[in-house]
């Protein structure tokens, strides 16, 4: 029994088995935890970074003035910082980063800092130099010419203030006078014009110059005439480009008379644009904004119709302008009707004084339109001595005399709105009585035609005698000079003079293109 009391005594128990695997696993787990610890600062710092800017957005710090650098995500250091960072971050939709004001932390960088004996490439700044296309040059001298018109149209005087040898805008005849002469004297520093060279006459490079369409055809002779200021051979320098088909002529040469058919005039109008937009870029380019065509037929809107960026994106110089047609005052261009029958002027220009002019209103004209039906039925069988209105001068009247005896000469629109006789009143210094339906009167973003003309609703036609009565002699003899002073914007001078219809017309054309800019994308 002793022995057995000794042995008991040198050997204490062991202790169960459960507390043994407890110690085990704590072990296990955490040489695990310090296995963990150590991979990650020795072998694998950048991965963690990266898994770390998934759940949180990218941050960019300012420098001075300059957007610096810092698209870089942020450290573990950095995660109590931005979560406890006072300012609240501004967020960008369109580029998808939050970032902080320029005085958040001193401007930090959160970018890593090189080690001491790291060697820093430093690079040094670059001048990118631009260069600028012929296209952005022209645009450029646009813009310049665009921001002196501004400049011009905030003197409100009634005479410009920019001096010129051969004529001097004044008057209450012209919206602006100042804005209206400086953009003038712009157009004839800058403008250039291109004229393609395809096509062949008569229906291209051609047109009449002594009938009712020789606004047309006089236009297209001077625009092919050498010499001209406005002409250049280098379309790179060109601001426009002329279309030079005649739509008389394609009229002439391709319509079946009674067919009422016009396929024949579009598909040439559709080929010869085919034809300029494959062997140039510039219709490509601009998609036919900065091209023109021009046309005093009736048929001049119809023959844009069948080619859609002509019709509605080019510039169409039309005598048959209305609105209720498509023609747009903004990018389209009214142009007047002159019926030289002699080619020539001389001889239509002048009239008597007021004292000497008898009749109240006159007209003569056949049956052509609606308005003209109203007007006819309306006052040729009253034998009103003021109001003299005839389907058919008396034998031995002169048209033309009758107009110098007249203060007011009638212009109804005809089957379309344009009518020759406006320009035939203010050459017989004739106040024009314009009576019209969607009718917008040549050149009238320059000039203010209420101040030498007088404008008739057609259902007023009855009242026509009333309303011209109800002008004061006075009023009538200030319109009356006022026509007298428009007049050279409508004379058909050859060769053109400054300030005539041909530079007006010119002058037109620029200013829609002055609506526009071109792009070399474009």
């Amino acid at each position: 029994m002793s022995t057995s009391k000794s042995s008991s005594l040198a050997s204490p128990p062991s202790p169960p088995r459960s507390v043994n695997s407890v110690l085990v696993l704590f072990l296990v787990v955490l040489l695990a935890l310090i296995s963990v610890g150590l991979f990650a600062l020795v072998g694998n710092g950048p991965s963690s970074r990266v898994e770390l800017a998934s759940l949180w957005k990218l941050r960019v710090a300012f420098v001075g003035s300059r957007a610096a650098a810092a698209l870089s995500a942020l450290r573990p250091s950095d995660l109590p910082r931005a979560i406890e960072s006072p300012w609240p971050p501004i967020y960008s939709e369109e580029k998808q980063v939050a970032f902080a004001p320029a005085s958040a932390a001193e401007n930090e960088i959160l970018t890593e800092q090189p080690e001491p004996d790291e060697m820093v490439a430093v690079k040094e700044p670059v001048k990118v130099v631009k260069r600028y296309s012929r296209l952005e040059k022209l645009e450029a001298s646009l813009s310049r010419a665009r921001s002196a018109i501004r400049e011009a149209a905030l003197v409100r005087n009634l005479t410009s203030v920019h001096a010129d040898a051969d004529y001097v805008p004044w008057g209450p005849i012209y919206r602006n006078p100042n804005a209206f002469h400086r953009s003038y004297l712009e157009m004839e520093k800058l403008f250039k014009i291109y004229v393609y060279q395809e096509g062949e006459p008569p229906m291209f490079h051609d047109g009449p110059c002594k009938n009712i369409y020789s606004t047309e055809g006089r236009f297209i002779h001077e625009m092919e005439r050498g010499g001209n200021p406005y002409r250049t051979t280098d379309p790179d320098e060109a601001l426009v480009y002329f279309l030079p088909f005649s739509v008389v002529m394609l009229v002439q040469y391709l319509y079946e008379p009674g067919s009422h058919e016009t396929h024949a005039i579009g598909r040439a109008v559709v080929d010869y644009i085919d034809v300029v937009a494959a062997k140039h870029p510039f219709w490509n380019r601009s998609l036919g904004a900065d091209h023109f065509m021009l046309s005093c037929h009736d048929w001049g809107p119809r023959a844009s119709s069948y080619v859609p960026n002509l019709f509605s994106k080019s510039i169409r110089v039309l005598c048959n302008a209305n609105t209720s047609e498509g023609f747009d005052p903004f990018k389209d261009a009214s142009l007047p009707e002159i019926n030289l029958k002699t080619g020539e002027i001389s001889g239509l220009l002048g009239g008597p004084s007021p004292s000497q002019r008898s009749i109240l209103a006159f007209f003569a004209g056949r049956l052509h339109g609606h308005i003209r039906y109203l007007l006819l039925q309306e006052w040729k069988d009253r034998k009103d001595p003021d109001v003299r209105v005839y389907d058919q001068l008396p034998r031995g009247t002169s048209y033309e005399s009758m107009l110098r005896q007249s203060r007011y000469c009638l212009c109804p629109s005809g089957y379309e709105v344009a009518s020759p006789r406006i320009v035939e009143a203010i050459y017989a210094e004739c106040v024009p009585v314009l009576i019209s339906d969607g009718y917008v009167p040549p050149f009238s973003d320059v000039l203010n035609w209420k101040a030498f003309s007088v404008q008739v609703q057609v259902k007023d036609i009855p009242n026509i005698k009333r309303i011209l009565m109800g002008i004061s002699q006075s009023q009538y003899l200030r319109m009356q000079r006022r026509v007298k002073q428009v007049q050279r914007h409508f004379v058909a001078n050859g060769p053109p003079r400054r300030y005539d219809v041909f530079h007006m017309t010119v002058h037109s054309i620029w200013l829609r293109r002055l609506n526009i800019r071109i792009t070399d994308s474009a």
